[in-house]
């Protein structure tokens, strides 16, 4: 592990279940980050739980307090650049951000299928799911990419494959990519902390 961990602020919306996975990795001393920030897009966002048991900072930003999206986004950016983060992280954070360009290559996100397929605007959570069965596919699975000012759109780190059935429903077949999920987004931040990721133009390349 590295002697320096990673340090991130991770963006909720829901109930958390990222964040959670990243705490528990980081307790079983698998994933070398430092979580000095949580950001919430509501008050009473169940996710923040984990923040409080934790004790980790933790601040609501709602779009709704806010002119424009370049000044909630504003905000978001300013409290992190306050913690000293390396690394925001997208976690389930359903309200659109511009990403300054100091930023640029320093926000992830994780998307639950195989970008370039079924990804891009209104393309979120069982929408997804549906929009694969729908289409027929025989294989779906998780995307973790860094983010820019496109939904979907940034230079992918890392993806995992799992298998469509025959009998599938949006929620089974969103459960399956789930645990996928759990799994990919903390590799892609551990390769992240172990300073091993080349962006060149749009490819991500791995070093050993």
């Amino acid at each position: 592990m590295a002697t320096n961990p990673l340090r991130i602020a991770v963006l909720i919306s829901g109930g958390g279940t990222t964040l959670k996975n990243l705490l528990d990795r980081v307790n079983a001393g698998t994933l070398d980050v430092d979580i000095r920030l949580v950001i919430a897009s509501a008050l009473g966002v169940k996710g923040l739980r984990y923040a409080d048991e934790a004790n980790i900072p933790a601040e609501v930003v709602e779009r709704k307090a806010f002119d424009s999206t370049d000044a909630f986004s504003r905000q978001i950016f300013d409290l992190c650049n306050q913690a000293e983060v390396d690394v925001v992280v997208m976690a389930g954070f359903l309200k659109r951000v511009s990403i300054p360009d100091d930023y640029t290559h320093r926000v992830t996100n994780i998307h639950p299928a195989l970008i370039p397929a079924f990804c891009g605007k209104g393309y979120y959570g069982h929408h997804v799911h549906q929009a694969v069965l729908e289409y027929g596919a025989k294989v779906s699975g998780c995307t973790v990419h860094y983010a820019d000012n496109e939904y979907d759109h940034g230079p992918v780190i890392l993806q995992k494959t799992v298998p469509v059935l025959d009998d599938d429903t949006p929620d089974t077949l969103a459960d399956r990519v789930f645990q996928t999920e759990c799994e990919a987004y903390p590799e892609a931040l551990q390769l992240i902390a172990e300073g091993r990721i080349e962006i060149v133009g749009r490819k991500v390349r791995v070093r050993p």
